[in-house]
């Protein structure tokens, strides 16, 4: 049988495991006289991994054969790997450690064997006090690059803590799990079976789901603490019923350097988010910002976070902006839920997002069978029909994901002109389980609780339904700059304009980052966009006698 693990991985491997400090033994849990491929995969990818290093040892069990060995480590189904050290740590891999997830596994290892967790030691310590039972199962794909920073964060909380057990599952070997929890996309992370998040969120805000399902009533309490872990924090709640000279709308890079900027300058400033990171938190690797030569989108917002909180920074997260509005001097901020805050100038952060239809139904059915990344999800439609709406690079993109899973392929594109480039087109042209659908628009979402199908029509009437299981939508991303249509000045595409010192047409409204009409649209321009919006920020307001700060307004470095 060909090596799974050999050249230069091998070498690197071995290295690697050279720095292992106590021994690990990973207990295997095998279907022995049952055809099961993942499980002979799996027991050959472990016994080539042992056999790197004198300090990890494999034991192979049979669920049923050895039931009370299964019963003691709550083992109910294989393939399954326990990671084990001095003690056992509730760290547990269903299905096969391979592709994204393979590092994982290594990762648990470094973990078991060195005895520390990489965590913040602000937030060890909140996971250290959780004294009820949690189980933590993330649903994931062999494809997904955002999956293993949210199972490494998860096998961190149940090393730190005996009440807390941590399974990575793998959503396309046990389909039966994957329709009990409805997982049409991941990561998906279920807490105690009865509540779940989906999405690689950072570590401070998944231990935050777990304290809203597990001790609610402790979880407000929480949320500037943990908020602020990792920093000499001096975050704290904003106030509705408080006038800031700046107000931040945005959670993002853009936003976040804004903050820093306007804080370093002496302002009463508020950052006003419905989540922190932006479009950072969908990209796996980060490796052009400078200064950090690869970093995750989530360590990156953990990290840029940890430097906002040691300013004087006033936060609401968890709103969302839904219009802002001129009142006098002031800019009123009203919120979704109906909450309102006011500022002397605001910086407008916001983003974007990837587009949608808009048809009816929609926003109920994201993560119910509409999706966004065919790269991760891909092999949750193994042998289902799924549809791909767009004709650029990435809807052909989407589609070649699809094609070793998908029993059929639908690409539904308005136009007969695909914009993707040719090679591409003409590869998916070839594939024999795809069927274009061209000259069509989605008219309608069908199904209820889940998606069940699309109905398409064509200019001329001609109407066309569907059976599918997920539909991903391919169709480009739209900035959120409807709040401040009204006082900005919009282009053809929705983008804010904005001039050199990020200033709009609103006098004391301020844009930065993917929302404006900048053309690159890049993390390390958003964050250079965000200091410039808040020191001119800081300049108008010292102008008009608007802020108490004394600040001067010459240094550059300030």
């Amino acid at each position: 049988m060909e090596k799974i693990i050999s050249g230069e991985a091998e070498r690197d491997l071995r290295r690697l495991l050279a720095g292992l400090d106590k021994p690990v033994r990973l207990l295997f849990f095998k279907q022995k006289g049952f055809s099961c491929p993942s499980c002979s995969h799996q027991e050959q990818l472990l016994l080539e991994l042992c056999g790197l290093s004198g300090k990890l040892k494999l034991e192979i069990r049979d669920p049923v054969l050895d039931g009370d060995i299964a019963m003691n480590y709550k083992i109910a189904r294989a393939p399954a790997t326990a990671v084990l050290g001095e003690r056992d740590y509730g760290i547990r891999f269903y299905g096969v450690t391979g592709g994204y997830e393979f590092p994982s596994l290594l990762e648990a290892v470094m973990l078991v064997s060195g005895g520390r967790s990489n965590l913040d030691p602000q937030l060890q310590e909140l996971v250290r006090k959780i004294t009820v039972p949690v189980h933590l199962e993330v649903m994931v794909t062999l494809t997904c690059q955002y999956c293993p920073e949210v199972v490494r964060v998860a096998h961190e909380f149940a090393f730190l803590n005996d009440n807390i057990r941590a399974d990575m599952v793998e959503s396309a070997e046990f389909p039966d799990l994957s329709r009990k929890y409805e997982v049409t996309g991941v990561p998906k992370t279920l807490i105690n079976g009865t509540s779940s998040f989906t999405g690689a969120l950072p570590a401070p805000a998944i231990y935050l789901e777990v304290v809203k399902t597990v001790a609610p009533e402790q979880y407000q309490e929480l949320v500037t603490q943990v908020r602020a872990a990792g920093a000499a924090a001096k975050i704290r709640r904003a106030e509705p019923g408080h006038r800031y000279e700046l107000g931040i709308v945005g959670g993002g890079p853009a936003a976040m350097s804004a903050a820093v900027y306007a804080a370093r300058k002496g302002l009463d400033v508020a950052l006003v988010a419905k989540k922190l990171g932006g479009q950072v938190n969908y990209t796996a690797g980060i490796e052009n910002y400078l200064g950090l030569a690869e970093v995750t989108g989530a360590e990156m917002t953990d990290a840029f976070h940890s430097h906002m909180a040691r300013h004087q920074v006033a936060e609401a997260i968890g709103e969302n902006v839904v219009k802002i509005e001129k009142e006098r001097e002031d800019f009123l901020l009203r919120m979704e839920g109906g909450r309102t805050f006011k500022a002397r100038a605001v910086v407008y952060c916001a983003g974007k997002e990837y587009k949608r239809l808009g048809l009816p139904g929609e926003d109920a059915l994201v993560g119910k069978g509409i999706g966004f990344c065919a790269t991760c999800d891909a092999p949750l439609y193994k042998g289902k029909a799924v549809a791909v709406v767009g004709g650029g690079n990435s809807a052909f993109s989407s589609v070649r994901d699809l094609l070793a899973f998908a029993s059929e392929v639908h690409l539904v594109h308005r136009s007969g002109n695909f914009r993707a480039d040719a090679a591409l087109v003409a590869e998916i042209k070839k594939a024999p389980n795809v069927k274009l659908h061209t000259g069509m628009e989605v008219k309608a979402y069908l199904g209820g609780d889940r998606l069940t199908g699309v109905r398409l029509q064509s200019p001329d009437g001609k109407k066309l339904e569907l059976a599918v299981d997920g539909v991903f939508l391919e169709i480009g991303l739209t900035p959120n700059s409807v709040p401040v249509g009204e006082l900005a000045r919009l282009n053809k595409f929705g983008e804010i304009e904005v001039d050199r010192a990020q200033a709009t047409a609103e006098k004391g409204l301020f844009a930065a980052g993917d929302v404006t009409d900048t053309e690159e649209k890049q993390i390390s321009v958003a964050v250079g966009q965000g200091a410039a919006a808040a020191l001119a920020a800081y300049k108008y307001l010292a102008d008009n006698g608007l802020t108490k700060s004394s600040a001067g307004r010459k240094d550059p470095w300030q």
